[in-house]
């Protein structure tokens, strides 16, 4: 659909990467909160969102998880915790650190989780985000996809150090785990999880990943390529799907294969039939109303 121009710009895809989203997200409570980026829709769909209403975002369409306007880089539903992806590199992690102070707070047993690239890493507000969280013990997990590029720059030409000793310097407890395989990501994500319910957070996770295609899917369209072959070759060769797969007994293989190719089915149908936005509400939803003044105070 991307390549073909039916999502018309095109999408981050997530191909490869999967592990990290399930593996984390099946450790979270509906009322926990995740943060994510512009590579966002596996964060979301695992997180519990409608696939039906994700894909009809994707297409820009009113039946969409925000009615078309936010598409897959700033697709969110505050009901299920998904505080939003984001398009602007490392914002998620202040937001998912406000998050985890608002629930301690409150006396809420809440968990806040950021996801976020390699490239990150040396963005100030992430920075920021580990500093506030580590002075105020909060209840925060930082999940580093690390998945060898920024784009298309290699982490080993743009990241000074080790992420997990970076975030170590932070006072924080920080691991490095294979982020090909749902199981590891998944018990490393209880144990931090469980930590920051015990008021032991904030975490850090480094998920060692790999996106099996480009940055973007406009990548494909004009054949830019900027990785070996045999790189990719290697890194497919641990395809978290196949690695999970193997796992299980053909016949729940069967089984789960038949229910995702009938929910794909559904929503790719649902996405197609739902209407595109009306022109005229295009100003809609950019604003907050305004704002009532309490009462006594001076305006």
């Amino acid at each position: 659909m991307a390549l073909s121009g039916e999502l018309v710009g095109g999408i981050h895809p997530y191909i490869g990467q999967e592990a990290v989203a399930v593996g984390v997200c099946s450790q979270l409570d509906v009322q926990d909160v995740i943060t994510s980026t512009h590579r966002g829709h596996g964060h979301v769909l695992a997180k519990g969102a409608d696939p039906k209403r994700m894909l009809a975002e994707l297409y820009g369409t009113t039946e969409g998880l925000n009615r078309g306007r936010g598409g897959s880089m700033h697709a969110a539903d505050v009901s299920l915790g998904i505080f939003g992806a984001n398009g602007i590199v490392g914002a998620g992690a202040p937001i998912a650190t406000g998050a985890a102070w608002a629930a301690r707070r409150a006396g809420r047993e809440q968990v806040a989780v950021s996801f976020f690239g390699d490239g990150a890493l040396s963005q100030g507000v992430v920075l920021e985000a580990f500093n506030l969280a580590a002075l105020w013990s909060l209840p925060v997990v930082f999940v580093c996809e690390n998945n060898g590029y920024a784009t298309s720059l290699p982490v080993g030409r743009g990241l000074a150090g080790d992420p997990v000793r970076r975030a170590a310097g932070f006072g924080m407890t920080a691991w490095s785990v294979d982020g090909m395989d749902v199981e590891t990501v998944a018990e490393a994500a209880a144990a931090a999880v469980d930590g920051c319910r015990r008021g032991a957070g904030p975490y850090f996770l480094e998920c060692k990943t790999y996106r099996f295609h480009g940055h973007h899917s406009f990548e494909q369209q004009v054949g830019i390529d900027y990785r070996e072959g045999d790189e990719v070759a290697r890194w497919q060769d641990r395809d978290p799907l196949t690695l999970q797969r193997d796992r299980l007994p053909a016949d729940v293989v069967a089984s789960v294969d038949a229910e995702i190719a009938a929910l794909v089915e559904d929503a790719v149908a649902f996405a197609r039939s739902s209407p595109a936005p009306d022109p005229g509400d295009a100003l809609e939803y950019l604003y907050a109303g305004p704002i009532a003044a309490r009462p006594g105070s001076v305006l």
